[in-house]
C-alpha cells in the first residue's frame, strides 16, 4: 500500500504555520486535521496541503517524514509560498 508524506500550512495571527505527517490517504487525512480530529496540534486551524510525497512502504514514509520535521529551512520556504 502506497503511503504519503504531507506537509500542510495554516495561516494565524501570528503568521503561517507547518505540520508535517505521514498518512495512506491524503484527502481523508486533510479532512480530519481540518475537522478537528487530526493530530491535537492541528486542531482549531484550517489547513491547506502544501507538499506531498508518495513511498511505496510505511517505513519510508515514516523516515522522510521524521526529516522533513527537522528540516525547517524547507517548510519555511513552503510556508512563504503560503504566505504570498
Amino acid at each position: 500500500m502506497a503511503c504519503f508524506v504531507y506537509v500542510l500550512g495554516s495561516r494565524d495571527g501570528a503568521g503561517v504555520r507547518t505540520y508535517v505527517g505521514w498518512t495512506t490517504d491524503l484527502d481523508a487525512r486533510l479532512g480530519k486535521h481540518n475537522a478537528g480530529t487530526g493530530a491535537r496540534s492541528t486542531r482549531g486551524r484550517t489547513w491547506a496541503l502544501l507538499y506531498a510525497e508518495r513511498y511505496p512502504a510505511r517505513a519510508e514514509a515514516m523516515s522522510r517524514e521524521w526529516h522533513l520535521k527537522r528540516d525547517r529551512r524547507f517548510r519555511k520556504a513552503l510556508a512563504a509560498a503560503l504566505d504570498e
